[in-house]
């Protein structure tokens, strides 16, 4: 447990934030799909990434970390998988278990792929069904939706696979990564409406850097050719956009200044977007192509569909309790399907410090009020630990349990945080 000890001056800082994962994983994935040596550079290594590094070595695929100079080098195979067997364990990280079961659909041979006990409660079958439909042959080994995934390679034919765009984004930048080495063009077509969009624009943006190129109709439908293939590339990852939103944040909270480097306005990452909120809520924003400012001001709550941007939620529920008036957060249904149930934690935790939260199904509504100290459960999820601990940062007596869980995307988060509350 670890104690968030408020701040004393004024915040005044610049920082720049670790690579982005989402960029870093879908990364890992188009490189090993390559044909030859790939540099990832400015590479974020977390638990998350590492998975995704340790399982492509697991599957034949080498991959060098070097993590001094936060870079991986891929040697990749042109999108043969070497291994004809393998069981691979991604721990809790999302992106590695659905990006790694449409991957391995290329393969010849059998694959397994499992993780910790909240792993195999997060629903994978609207995935599981899009790639059937393309001629994969891969199963919930349990028959209930979710890992672990049985996954028997011998190519991916191609065609029209209609998936729900309801629950996941990553489900959609599956199938696109992997769909330029099917046999025949690939169609996507979304039922319903397609949830966090920026992150598939990432996917898209990613592979054209790669040299595949993917039409996307509107987020109805989504077009990849046949015949195409990834080049091994030198690529530089952003900085991650939900990583900045805790410094954003912390600005916004205590009154003071923050600059983040290494992401600015040119970004694709939907979290960009959470300075957008601020701005709504009073906060000043300014903002160059690589870099963006946030600077304090009187905070008032705000009424905000986060639909494009559910990781910054709990960010900004933590703002929301020094805001004045009432903050309802909608459109963020897919939380209870991430590390926990965001949206019921998220209650849970501001009602034991006291205060008033509402839980939907679909958000929430913050009332804030003074916190009283309280030991925060963070359910293992790391957002939780990271955006809660931002409360410690105005309000005494704020502890977070299991602080370690952060090594899930931001391993040094709480020595970063220290060192922007004392102006280091």
């Amino acid at each position: 447990m670890i104690e968030i000890k408020p701040v004393t001056g004024t915040i005044d800082a610049i920082v720049k934030v670790p690579g982005s994962k989402s960029y870093t994983n879908r990364a890992l994935i188009t490189a090993a799909l390559a044909d030859g040596e790939s540099m990832i550079a400015n590479a974020l290594f977390s638990d998350d990434t590492k998975y995704m590094a340790s399982g492509l070595n697991v599957l034949g695929i080498s991959v060098e970390e070097q993590q001094d100079v936060n870079k991986f080098i891929v040697h990749g195979k042109g999108g043969a998988i070497p291994a004809r067997e393998a069981n691979l364990f991604v721990g809790n990280a999302g992106t590695a278990m659905r990006f790694l079961t449409a991957m391995l659909t290329l393969g010849n041979g059998d694959y397994e792929i499992d993780g910790v006990t909240r792993m195999r409660q997060r629903p994978i079958q609207d995935l599981l069904d899009g790639l059937r439909q393309l001629g994969a042959d891969v199963i919930s080994k349990h028959n209930d939706g979710c890992p672990p995934v049985i996954i028997r390679g011998k190519g991916l034919d191609g065609g029209l696979a209609v998936v729900k765009g309801d629950l996941s984004s990553q489900y959609f930048s599956a199938l696109l990564m992997t769909s330029p080495y099917a046999k025949r063009d690939v169609v996507i077509e979304v039922k319903g409406c397609l949830v966090s969009k920026r992150y598939v624009d990432m996917t898209i943006a990613l592979m054209c850097q790669f040299g595949v190129n993917v039409e996307n109709n509107d987020y109805k439908m989504f077009l990849v050719k046949s015949g195409q293939r990834y080049k091994a590339t030198n690529y530089e990852v952003e900085g991650d956009a939900s990583a900045a939103s805790y410094f954003f944040a912390a600005a916004a909270i205590t009154g003071g200044k923050v600059r983040v480097v290494g992401i600015g306005s040119d970004s694709l990452q939907g979290d960009i977007h959470f300075v957008d909120v601020l701005k709504s809520m009073g906060s000043k924003i300014t903002m160059g192509s690589k870099w963006i400012e946030v600077q304090s001001n009187t905070l008032h709550g705000v009424d905000v569909d986060m639909g494009d941007m559910p990781d910054v939620v709990q960010t900004l529920a933590a703002v929301a309790v020094f805001a004045r008036g009432k903050t309802r957060v909608r459109n963020v249904k897919n939380m209870r399907i991430k590390e926990t149930d965001r949206i019921a934690a998220v209650v849970n935790e501001l009602r034991r410090m006291g205060i008033s939260a509402v839980e939907y199904e679909d958000g929430f509504e913050i009332e804030p009020s003074p916190p009283r100290p309280t030991e925060i459960e963070t359910y293992d999820d790391h957002r939780m630990a990271m955006s809660f601990a931002l409360i410690g940062l105005r309000s005494k007596g704020i502890s977070i349990k299991n602080p370690e869980c952060v090594s899930k995307t931001f391993p040094d988060y709480f020595q970063r945080l220290e060192a922007l509350r004392i102006g280091k």
